[in-house]
């Protein structure tokens, strides 16, 4: 089950993809992590789900990672007397707290905490954005605007506030549900939104206690301009597009997403691209163009992870976008001008030890005939530094803590392996040359890099290189001594 590619794919599961046969088929044809959807479906669903996976990662003999994305809080209209009115442009509206169903001329919007942060001139989006209103007017109970941008406005659509930062809490009563559901579960990464401050991924951590490791959602203007405090208490990033090409002028999203790509890859963090990239292929068995180079984009850049949404979970052709990102990441990863752009890109600053070892053995690895980077890991740290060097050389993680191999998956270029606990060097590398023979990154008398921490079983240890041969001798020499 080698992948011959680095970057990961993320596939939603939902009803299109829920029996054994369906998400076995998703994991061969190349997803390496399953999200869980917590905004549909019940947690007897998830569940059943969860059940599913860890069954295929037996079977296959292969760590597969879950990620539960919880929904967070939504921002709603109320009614309509007619289920829905017509706004037109320049018209005057009102938002209030009154229950009372709408009309063409005010609404409820039952969000008192939107009213504290409004301002005179912000903005307010309904149904993603298709209708806009600018604040003229506003106290504790209202808001009165004008239309700039009408259309129907219906009962229970979405709201969006993209100038302000709101006074509400990135998790609801239903995220923390689910967040100790997820977690009792045993998914591998929690996936937060509606992430405004560094504060709301403090949260998440405190309450997952480091059952998961917890990514953030870039999803608000407020968490791009907070993104690098967000990221320092994040163990990972997700390129949301689909509420920041809300809430922000498209034309800004592409060169926020480099900027996000970018900067988790300095920190050593994984950064999954997400939202629209195969959306045709809910009803398509192929393709746009378009979606081919937004994907291609995204590996250009050097994210870690792009991700299926509707495609897999309810498209009609799940398997096939799963296939279709596999091709396309070996089509571009095999381009000349990638290797180009991946190494123009490398810019991290290298002040420990484990930042030097892990760049001496890229060095080795591309400047002799080495045929695989082999990292020994307890918490997944130097894996990571690895990673963020994007080798040309395959990376081989080695744990044998089952969590930290799962959590792994999300990386770029890692193919995971299960060892046993280690005691002394020798070990290591006879234990990285079986499984760089075993997965066929090697061959009797080609080399290895393998990287380790003294003492064994200590994370944040990492101060050992060795290049060794995938000698069958050597291995033999072990098994019988």
């Amino acid at each position: 089950m080698r992948r011959h590619r680095n970057i990961k794919i993320v596939a939603t599961l939902g009803p299109a993809s829920s029996d054994y046969d369906t998400i076995r088929a998703l994991f061969e044809a190349g997803a390496d992590v399953f999200r869980l959807n917590m905004s549909h479906g019940t947690h007897d669903d998830h569940r059943a789900r969860y059940d599913v996976i860890r069954k295929i990662e037996a079977d296959t003999g292969r760590p597969i990672a879950i990620l539960a994305d919880l929904q967070g809080p939504k921002l709603r209209v109320g009614t309509f007397k007619d289920e829905s009115a017509e706004l037109t442009d320049g018209q005057a509206f009102r938002f209030d707290l009154d229950e009372t169903p709408g009309d063409s001329t005010r609404a409820q919007l039952p969000h008192p905490e939107i009213f504290a942060a409004l301002e005179v001139g912000s903005g307010l989006l309904v149904n993603d954005g298709k209708i806009r209103l600018r604040v003229e007017e506003c106290g504790p109970d209202f808001a009165n605007c004008t239309v700039t941008v009408g259309g129907t406005i219906s009962n229970r659509k979405g709201v969006n506030v993209p100038d302000v930062v709101l006074p509400l809490a990135a998790l609801s009563e239903k995220d923390r549900d689910d967040l100790e559901f997820a977690c009792q579960l045993g998914v591998d990464w929690l996936a937060l939104s509606f992430v405004q401050r560094p504060e709301d991924m403090l949260e998440a951590r405190e309450l997952a206690k480091d059952r998961a490791a917890v990514l953030a959602k870039i999803e608000k203007p407020a968490a791009v301009r907070a993104f690098q405090q967000i990221l320092a208490v994040s163990d990972g990033i997700m390129v949301a597009r689909g509420d920041l090409g809300v809430e922000l002028p498209v034309e800004s999203v592409p060169p926020i997403q480099k900027r996000l790509v970018r900067g988790c890859r300095a920190a050593a963090k994984p950064v999954i691209v997400a939202t629209q990239m195969l959306e045709s292929m809910i009803e398509s068995p192929m393709p746009t163009r378009a979606e081919v180079s937004d994907v291609a984009n995204a590996i250009y850049e050097g994210a870690d992870a792009v991700m299926l949404s509707a495609e897999s979970a309810a498209g009609q052709y799940p398997i096939e976008a799963v296939t279709t990102m596999d091709h396309v990441a070996r089509s571009v990863e095999s381009d000349p001008t990638y290797r180009e752009v991946i190494e123009a890109s490398r810019k991290a600053d290298r002040t420990t030890v484990a930042d030097g070892i892990v760049a001496a053995a890229r060095e080795i690895a591309e400047t002799t005939d080495i045929q695989a980077i082999c990292a020994h890991t307890q918490s997944g740290t130097t894996v990571s530094l690895v990673a963020r060097e994007r080798p040309r050389t395959p990376i081989i993680a080695m744990s044998p803590i089952p969590r930290v191999l799962r959590r792994l998956c999300l990386t770029w270029g890692t193919h995971c392996v299960a060892t046993q606990p280690l005691e002394r060097f020798r070990q290591a590398v006879i234990v990285a040359a079986k499984a760089a023979r075993e997965f066929r990154f090697a061959a009797e008398n080609q080399q290895i890099v393998v990287t380790a921490g003294v003492p064994f079983n200590t994370a944040g240890t990492t101060n050992i290189l060795r290049v060794a041969p995938c000698d069958e001798s050597l291995i033999f020499r072990s098994e019988t001594e």
